[in-house]
C-alpha cells in the first residue's frame, strides 16, 4: 500500500461562527452542520436579510457539499440609527378624525387622548433605516458567512483528521488479511481439489461404477476453479488502493464530488467482493482473515457515513 496523507478529509459535524462590524450596523452568523446523505440548507435570519435567502443558501451550497445545515443570521443596526420615533403626519391625521367625529357628533365632552393615538398603528415608527443598498449589506453579510463556514471547516477538519487515521488503520488490517489470504488461496483449492477428488473416488468405488481418471479430473478442476478467489482477491486489493487513493486525494479532490460519498462506493464494492470471497473460501484460515476484513469494512463504513 502506498503511504497515507488524508489531509482535507472533514467530518460532517460541527459548528462556526463569526461576526463583523461596519457603517451598516453589525452581523454575526452562527452555523452548524450534521450528517445527511445529500445536502440540506436552512437558514434563520432577522426581517430585514428575507430578501437574502437564496443567496445564503447558494453561497453555503458552494462551500459545504454534503450535511444538512442549520444557519442562523442576525443584522444589527448601528446603535445611534435605532431608536423609536413618531410619524407626525399620521398623528395628526388619526387627531383630525377624532376632531372631525366629534364636530359631527356635536357633542364637545369628546376628547382627544393623546396616549390612545400613540397606540394607534403608524403613529410609532423605527428611525433605522431599512433600505439599505443591498448589495452593499449583501457583501458584509457575505464576508461573515464566508468566515463562519472556515471556522466551521477547521473544526470538521480536526475531527476529520480523527476519523480518517481510524480509517488508515482498518485500510492497513485488511491490507495484511489479505496478503494472508494470497498466501493461502493456492493451498485451499488444491486441500478442496484433493477432497473432492477423494471423495468422488470413494462415491464410484461404493456404487462399483467405473469412470476414466482424465474425466474424473476435468470434473474435480471445474469445481476447484469455482473455489478459486484469487480473482475476488485481486478485485478487493484494487478497491482498497482506490480507497486510499481517494483519500489521500481528499485536499484536492473536485469538491462537486464529497469525498465521503466517493468512499461510500467504493465500500460498497469492497463489501461485494468480500462477501464473495467468504462464500467460495473453504479453508477456516481464510474464513477467518475474511470476518476480519468484514469487521473491518463495517467500522470503516460507520465512519464514511460522518464524513463529507
Amino acid at each position: 500500500m502506498k503511504p497515507f496523507n488524508p489531509a482535507g478529509v472533514r467530518s460532517m459535524t460541527g459548528q462556526g461562527h463569526a461576526s463583523n462590524q461596519s457603517e451598516l450596523g453589525t452581523v454575526s452568523v452562527e452555523v452548524r452542520t450534521v450528517n445527511n446523505r445529500g445536502f440540506k440548507c436552512t437558514s434563520r435570519t432577522s426581517d430585514s436579510l428575507v430578501g437574502l435567502e437564496n443567496k445564503i443558501e447558494t453561497l453555503a451550497r458552494s462551500m459545504i457539499h454534503r450535511g444538512s445545515v442549520s444557519m442562523q443570521i442576525s443584522w444589527r443596526r448601528p446603535d445611534d440609527d435605532a431608536g423609536p420615533g413618531v410619524d407626525r403626519d399620521v398623528l395628526r391625521s388619526y387627531a383630525k378624525h377624532v376632531i372631525g367625529v366629534r364636530d359631527e357628533l356635536g357633542d364637545p365632552a369628546v376628547t382627544i387622548d393623546l396616549s390612545n393615538l400613540m397606540t394607534l398603528p403608524g403613529v410609532i415608527v423605527s428611525n433605522r433605516d431599512d433600505r439599505r443598498p443591498t448589495d452593499e449589506l449583501w457583501s458584509l453579510v457575505e464576508q461573515v458567512i464566508v468566515s463562519a463556514i472556515e471556522n466551521l471547516d477547521h473544526m470538521r477538519e480536526v475531527e476529520g483528521a480523527n476519523m480518517a487515521r481510524t480509517l488508515v488503520a482498518d485500510v492497513q488490517l485488511i491490507d495484511e488479511s489479505l496478503a494472508q489470504i494470497r498466501e493461502l488461496a493456492p493451498r485451499a483449492v488444491d486441500v478442496y481439489r484433493s477432497r473432492l477428488e477423494s471423495k468422488i473416488t470413494k462415491i464410484l468405488a461404493e456404487h462399483h461404477l467405473d469412470v476414466q481418471s482424465v474425466d474424473l479430473l476435468k470434473e474435480v478442476q471445474i469445481y476447484a476453479d469455482r473455489a478459486d478467489i484469487s480473482e475476488e482477491v485481486t478485485r478487493l486489493a484494487s478497491h482498497l488502493e482506490m480507497f486510499g487513493s481517494v483519500l489521500n486525494g481528499a485536499a484536492d479532490a473536485d469538491r462537486r464530488e464529497p469525498t465521503g460519498r466517493k468512499l461510500d462506493f467504493v465500500i460498497q464494492e469492497m463489501f461485494r467482493e468480500t462477501n464473495t470471497i467468504g462464500s467460495k473460501a473453504s479453508d477456516a484460515a481464510v474464513s477467518a482473515h475474511v470476518v476480519e476484513i468484514k469487521c473491518a469494512i463495517e467500522r470503516m463504513r460507520e465512519l464514511v457515513q460522518n464524513l463529507e
